[in-house]
């Protein structure tokens, strides 16, 4: 059986792993501080019980729970907490077990007896009938994953063409379309061949999740059906459009959606015929960090905004409002030697990348708030 253990305990990580090695079969794959990377692991990787604290910040065992099963994602669940008063609200999540610190090998051992039971149902009784919802990470890269692991893909450009077909948002595509994009200096006739090949080669590599049938097409059309796929770029844009600048909960809920984002569109496999919706995210992203940023130094908060800054200047170096902002953000803290730094470095990338120095505007926006950063600290 495979293990994960969630705790941001790290000394209990010590003690279950110390205790989970004497019972035989069972192979800890992960041990995670947090839910956030527990949950990355869990969609693309195969598990069979997990053990989890109740009581850890940002978000708590049972809020995990709820969410996993949400996603009709069939992982059971062992608490290990400090606190017996949770008792019957894990239970509400189907928990398998509950299990109150210090834990003892006894105790473990008779509820992984209860898990290597249900383990058994799962892949004896249910096995054909393993199904897994489909997520689809474009930011930052290509990744396309079930509950049952990453999709593998026949060829490049089944993959290329998958992605195509979920940039098209469900839309019938003609046959027509997609070799003027993606197959351009190939000969009709071949192309129109090589692209029947590759749907067939994205059929197949969909089996092995249950999704064979999301790939629809009738004479002269091809379309994917994204209803039961989670997609990164939707998501981003549905729940940017739902930010409430008003809200009091505005910073956390802008917080969560910019997490979201991991990096341009495709990452360094951006294709031509994605160029455009590329530079349209690259845009949506930026404003939407420079308004939040804006509200994070009036409210003081520099380490947030400092954070979410540097992400979005490593994608453009050459963006001055960003330096700007950062250098902004290292002044209001005092920091003479990241504000020194950071303007030396964007001056060598103006000169490596473009030949020319920083405008007379921002040199004196610089050196104003430098003298009176110098003054502020002999005061």
């Amino acid at each position: 059986m495979k293990v994960i253990i969630i705790d941001d305990e790290k000394a209990m990580h010590l003690i279950m792993r110390k205790m989970l090695r004497k019972i035989p079969d069972l192979e800890i794959v992960g041990m995670f501080h947090e839910t956030a990377s527990a949950f990355s692991y869990l969609v693309k990787n195969a598990v069979d019980l997990a053990f989890i604290d109740i009581s850890m910040p940002k978000e708590s065992g049972l809020q995990f729970a709820r969410r996993i099963a949400e996603m009709n994602y069939n992982l059971p669940i062992i608490f290990v907490t400090s606190h017996k008063d949770y008792a019957l609200d894990a239970f509400d999540v189907y928990a398998l077990d509950y299990i109150v610190k210090p834990v003892s090998l006894e105790r473990l051992e008779k509820a992984i007896k209860r898990a290597r039971a249900i383990h058994h149902y799962n892949y004896t009784e249910n096995k054909a009938k393993i199904r897994g919802k489909l997520f689809i990470d474009f930011f930052g890269g290509l990744e396309v994953y079930s509950t049952v692991g990453p999709v593998k893909w026949m060829s490049r450009k089944s993959e290329e063409v998958f992605a195509y077909l979920v940039m098209c948002r469900g839309r019938m595509v003609s046959r027509e379309r997609i070799i003027e994009n993606i197959f351009p200096e190939m000969a009709k006739k071949n192309a129109e061949t090589y692209l029947n090949t590759v749907i067939y080669q994205i059929r197949k590599s969909l089996i092995p999740h249950g999704l064979k049938a999301i790939i629809h097409s009738n004479k002269d059309h091809y379309s994917v059906s994204l209803d039961e796929a989670t997609i990164d770029f939707l998501n981003f844009e549905e729940k940017l459009a739902s930010l409430d600048e008003k809200s009091p909960d505005y910073i956390e809920n802008a917080l969560k959606v910019e997490e979201i984002y991991r990096g341009p569109l495709f990452g360094e496999r951006a294709f031509l015929w994605s160029l455009s919706d590329l530079e349209r995210f690259n845009r949506m992203y930026s404003t939407f960090v420079k308004k939040v940023t804006a509200v994070l130094l009036t409210n003081k908060e520099y380490a947030t905004a400092i954070l979410l800054l540097k992400k979005l200047w490593s994608y453009n170096e050459l963006d001055d409002e960003v330096v700007k902002l950062l250098l902004s953000s290292y002044a209001a803290q005092m920091d003479m030697d990241a504000y020194v730094t950071l303007y030396e470095q964007y001056t060598k990338t103006l000169k490596e990348e473009l030949g020319v120095k920083p405008s007379k505007e921002f040199a004196n926006y610089y050196l104003e708030q430098l003298n009176e950063l110098n003054r502020k600290r002999s005061n």
